[in-house]
């Protein structure tokens, strides 16, 4: 799709503040989105430094920028300059969208929803379902927050430090009472004998995989063909590979970036958001 945008005064202005930033693939597919529904607007990449991010912050409201989207390393930091937190932020205690109304800042975090919408093209009913999670870090926090919002059975949460496990069971206790009842700690040497037999649903939410190189967080050949896998890297990692070999159902972090992307756009516009045009930019 060829992405056409007019520049007159009326064009509106949107946009990602992240560092680095350069390498990010949302602007070419939310400016299609734009272009496709005939809104005038473009939605630039701002590489931002953690120094500047406040007078970054600020600029939103100087230059009536409608709204952006947040990356690392600035999602948590970024809360502190806003206005108001939607629920989701509150939990997941980060942020990754912001829609500047008059110069008031709302932050919300749509990597919740994009993730599950991504995981609902594998598996559309997530209740009881048990799940395997890698990592405690920021990303986990939002899949493991739109987990339990789908009601599954269990949640195996392996890390190298289980006491960021524990703080997350910690946090979300007050969106579910149960939740140190559903969110069960696991050192990564346990998983082979211990989890892999009993979880529907294996996710990664780190960065291993991302380099070929990198040590493999546990034996992959014993994913078993009823696992479905997700990695929220955007490529087919050392993991997705194996999971192709066992005849897996398996996917990338593609379908959550997409989905991200189109709540915030939807979040911005109260459009809904033309999700396989950005699909179809997306995929080039």
């Amino acid at each position: 799709m060829k992405i056409e945008v007019e520049i007159s005064g009326e064009t509106q202005l949107y946009g990602i503040f992240g560092y680095p930033v350069k390498h990010s693939k949302s602007p070419q597919f939310q400016t299609s989105a734009f272009s496709y529904l005939n809104i005038p607007a473009v939605y630039l990449p701002f590489e931002v430094k953690p120094e500047d991010l406040e007078k970054a912050v600020q600029s939103i409201k100087v230059l009536n920028i409608k709204g952006v989207n947040i990356t690392v390393p600035h999602k948590e930091e970024v809360i502190k300059y806003l206005n108001e937190l939607s629920e989701e932020v509150k939990y997941i205690k980060a942020c990754n969208t912001i829609k500047n109304i008059d110069g008031y800042l709302i932050g919300y975090n749509t990597d919740a929803e994009g993730f599950i919408r991504g995981l609902k093209e594998l598996e559309p009913n997530l209740e009881g379902k048990n799940i395997l999670v890698l990592g405690a870090g920021g990303a986990s926090r939002a899949v493991v927050y739109a987990l339990l919002k789908e009601g599954v059975n269990k949640i195996y949460q392996a890390n190298r430090t289980l006491e960021k496990v524990f703080k997350i069971i910690e946090d979300f206790k007050s969106l579910t009472k149960f939740a140190d009842e559903i969110i069960i700690p696991i050192p990564y040497d346990k998983i082979e004998c211990c989890v892999l037999p009993s979880v529907d649903i294996i996710i990664n939410t780190t960065s291993v995989g991302l380099h070929e190189d990198d040590k493999p967080l546990f034996d992959y050949s014993k994913i078993q063909p009823k696992h479905i896998v997700v990695d929220i890297i955007y490529k087919k990692t050392p993991l997705l590979k194996a999971a192709e070999e066992k005849g897996c159902k398996y996917q990338d972090g593609l379908p959550m970036l997409l989905y991200q992307g189109a709540k915030a756009f939807e979040i911005w516009t109260g459009k809904e958001a033309p999700v396989e045009i950005m699909r179809e930019v997306l995929l080039k």
